[in-house]
């Protein structure tokens, strides 16, 4: 009796074990993590101004070839390249004994036909000869005495001198060179860069583009209130003095499809020389532009894309990019004043994902960029 007793509280026992594993077990509270808060900034609208960029070439205000006017060979070069020099000082010095000696013969005829003069007079006062004798030594004289003038002019033009104010450039001929008017290069050049140009062109587009967006009724008025241009070195730094476009051609060059411009830089420094290259950037104001940070972009396939926030969900948005100018993209299409996007943080995110917004300011990060990469 007592043996049948024990497996019925067995029995019993294994019966509600069973009851309690065939239940409804109660859910347990599941364990997710909260969306991550990110930094996040609303698109504004602002006045942006970009730059066109248009390489250049930088020549002097004057810049003079310097050429003997008679052959020679060079006695003495004066100068040095990059030597500072003032109008009429001597940069060469070229040999003269033959001219030295032709100065010598035709003085010589000078002093022979005034001898024939002098005899001549006396003779048609006292009707000897004819008046017409003393007219032909006279000009035989005049003739004489030209072609002295004409010697010493040649004498004077063997000490080649600068023709302006301004920097000797390269010297091509060196002492002993034999020289002449008609050589291909010149002995120097001398470049007055106290001013300088810069030349620079914009194909057919662009110069509508500019032309349209200036001020005034006619394209003198235009270049009058055109803005002032910059101009970047060939080591990335900007000229400290901008510069204001003066000329444009007056036709397009038909092999380039380009029209040229000529815009003016002061250069009392001296920093331009002439021969110089560079980038004139020509600045582009794009009023009331809807902006955004570029560092709150990415790219995609080609395309430039944004996470705007809608119920704090990241939905991804295409925007058709105008221009950039200072950490800031000009946007022409895909975003409107006051709509919030992500700032930054796409390798933390994905499409459709939750976070928890954190607002800041536009220039919080414009900043933010421009010291990390200062």
């Amino acid at each position: 009796m007592k043996k049948i007793s024990t497996y019925a509280v067995i029995a019993n026992a294994i019966l509600m074990l069973s009851i309690i594993s065939c239940g409804d077990p109660k859910p347990q509270a599941s364990m997710q993590a909260p969306p991550p808060t990110l930094p996040v900034v609303k698109v504004e609208k602002r006045d942006l101004v970009s730059y066109l960029n248009f390489p250049a070439r930088i020549e002097g205000e004057v810049n003079s070839e310097v050429r003997p006017k008679v052959s020679g060979y060079i006695k003495k070069v004066h100068v040095t390249e990059g030597t500072t020099v003032k109008q009429g000082q001597l940069l060469f010095s070229l040999e003269t004994n033959s001219l030295s000696e032709q100065a010598n013969a035709a003085k010589a005829a000078v002093n022979a036909a005034q001898v024939e003069v002098n005899r001549l007079i006396p003779l048609v006062e006292k009707n000897i000869i004819s008046a017409v004798q003393l007219e032909t030594a006279k000009a035989q004289l005049a003739q004489a005495k030209a072609n002295y003038q004409s010697v010493s002019a040649n004498i004077s033009y063997a000490n080649v001198k600068s023709p302006v104010d301004g920097v000797v450039g390269s010297i091509n001929y060196r002492k002993g060179a034999l020289v002449s008017a008609q050589d291909p290069s010149p002995l120097t050049s001398v470049s007055s860069i106290k001013q300088v140009y810069a030349y620079f062109s914009m194909n057919e587009k662009d110069y509508i583009d500019f032309i349209a967006a200036a001020e005034g009724n006619t394209l003198k008025e235009k270049i009058k209130k055109f803005p002032k241009v910059k101009l970047q070195l060939v080591n990335g730094s900007t000229y400290p003095h901008e510069g204001v476009i003066e000329t444009i051609a007056g036709d397009i060059n038909k092999h380039t499809g380009t029209i040229s411009f000529r815009a003016k830089f002061d250069n009392k420094e001296g920093l331009l020389r002439n021969g110089s290259s560079g980038v004139v950037l020509v600045p582009q104001l794009h009023k009331d532009a809807t902006v955004i940070p570029v560092q709150s972009t990415f790219e995609q396939q080609g395309k430039h894309l944004v996470y705007v926030i809608e119920d704090n969900t990241l939905v991804p948005q295409t925007v058709e990019v105008i221009t950039s100018a200072n950490q800031l993209y000009a946007i022409q299409s895909g975003l409107s004043e006051g709509q919030t996007i992500l700032a930054k943080g796409f390798n933390k995110v994905r499409s459709g994902a939750k976070i928890t917004p954190k607002p800041i300011s536009l220039d919080s990060i414009i900043n933010s960029f421009n010291v990390i990469f200062k």
